[in-house]
């Protein structure tokens, strides 16, 4: 009898002790081969800003060019992130990354060997190409395995691959420049050649590591699968926020082009830093190895602030706030470097744009998720990073432009704060529609592959 009072809490502690067990599961299989293959390509991405500390002046390349080059990456990501994403929802997650990651390899490769700027564009472009798809894909990817409470934070572990590629990759990157000479290469293009071999090599793992959907899981015990079916479906009954009944809707939705605005104050940030970053901390008069350590440094805490901000998130269920203050804080960032002139300084300030701008995605993306359907999160989610992605093509190309008419970095910054006050409005002034299901005329890919 002194027990009955329990009783009814029991299902509950058992619904708790199955949902802990699986989720730990799901993190330990699946998590941990998507965040290498995003630190790979992140790496691919960006280790272009270290060989250009040596590639420019071989090939002679102004700030400007260099800057077009960067910018065509993102020209073409934002052209195919929504038709790939869609993609992906029809063809599998298993087969579109394993497509991706050994084509963007090759292409990656392939730039150890352009001759002057039209080559150094082309592959540029081709390279946005390859990896279109990938970043929105494995968004819309987690959200087939973890229910929205568990999202900020795994969108965290996942995300902290891009800080981490800088603070891994810089010193790896530097050294490699020290193969100058080798086999008659210079070192930018061993940079290159080497960089790219793990991206191919795990395309092919990702044929084995990846099941397509929890049911093809043989791993998940059969109490998980049914906790985690269930746990989606009751997320998929509530109302939507955004409605559409065609794709073009989607595209065009006033949240959707919002949270792309919102993405695009954090992407204006951290893919100009990427790029430019090593030859503002070289500008003080290290060498390649010094500057690939200290650059390291404000990517390295960058990452363990992103992490905890997003626990954070989880904790309090809220995404407004911890969206909008970290664009904030990235905007002082930015606006302090501006001003400095001085190594210890300006490294300073550099860590809190960074630490700003990477804490910024996982509650935004999670805000994403929360605000789409499963019929529309296919196209909503490529649409906010193609148009977000297109800072991606403004920032660094303005940087380039603003260094050779000024001959410094300070006033290159001014667009990326810019974006980020913007960005922070928006997200402040973002209200929520009312909710609205989907209508039924509207079906994707991604509404298939739920069902």
């Amino acid at each position: 009898m002194p027990q009955a009072p329990h009783a009814p809490n029991a299902p509950q502690a058992a619904n708790a002790s199955i949902e802990t067990r699986t989720i730990a599961k799901i993190s330990g299989r699946i998590v941990p081969f998507l965040v290498l293959a995003f630190f790979i390509s992140f790496i691919d991405r960006v280790n272009v800003g270290f060989a250009a500390l040596e590639m420019n002046r071989q090939l002679g390349f102004t700030a400007t060019a260099f800057g077009w080059g960067v910018g065509a990456f993102f020209v073409s990501l934002c052209l195919f992130e929504v038709p790939a994403n869609v993609l992906m929802a029809k063809v599998g997650a298993r087969l579109w990354i394993c497509r991706i990651m050994i084509s963007w390899g090759l292409v990656s490769g392939a730039t150890a060997f352009v001759t002057g700027e039209k080559s150094f564009l082309a592959l540029r472009f081709l390279l946005g190409v390859a990896e279109a798809g990938f970043f929105p894909g494995v968004i819309l990817y987690l959200g087939t395995w973890f229910p929205s409470q568990h999202r900020a934070r795994v969108l965290s572990l996942f995300l902290m691959a891009m800080p981490l590629a800088n603070f891994i990759g810089s010193p790896i990157s530097g050294a490699l420049l020290g193969l100058d000479g080798v086999l008659g290469l210079h070192g930018w293009q061993w940079l290159f050649l080497i960089e790219a071999v793990p991206a191919v090599v795990m395309g092919l793992l990702a044929l084995v590591a990846l099941p397509d959907d929890p049911s093809r899981a043989r791993w998940l015990s059969d109490e998980g699968r049914e906790w985690l079916t269930a746990s989606l479906a009751e997320e998929r009954r509530q109302p939507a926020r955004v409605e559409a009944t065609s794709i073009w809707q989607v595209l065009r939705h006033p949240r959707v082009l919002g949270l792309a605005v919102i993405y695009a104050g954090s992407v204006g940030c951290n893919y100009a830093l990427s790029y430019w970053q090593p030859q503002m901390i070289k500008s003080f008069g290290l060498s390649n190895f010094d500057t690939g350590l200290i650059n390291a440094i404000p990517f390295g805490i960058a990452s363990a602030v992103m992490i905890l901000w997003a626990r954070r998130s989880d904790r309090r269920g809220e995404r407004v706030w911890h969206t909008a203050l970290p664009l904030m804080v990235s905007a002082a960032g930015l606006i302090a470097c501006m001003f400095l002139n001085t190594l210890a300084p300006t490294v300073i300030a550099l860590t809190v744009a960074l630490a700003g701008c990477y804490s910024v995605k996982a509650p935004m993306f999670a805000l994403c998720a929360e605000s789409l359907s499963a019929r529309t999160s296919a196209a909503g989610i490529g649409q906010v990073c193609a148009i977000g992605n297109i800072a991606g093509v403004l920032c660094p190309t303005l940087v380039g432009w603003i260094r050779d008419l000024t001959g410094n970095f300070r006033m290159g910054l001014l667009p990326m704060v810019v974006l980020a006050l913007i960005g922070t409005l928006v997200t402040l002034t973002l209200r929520r529609e009312r909710p609205a299901d989907i209508a039924p005329g509207f079906a994707d890919g991604a509404a298939r592959q739920a069902r």
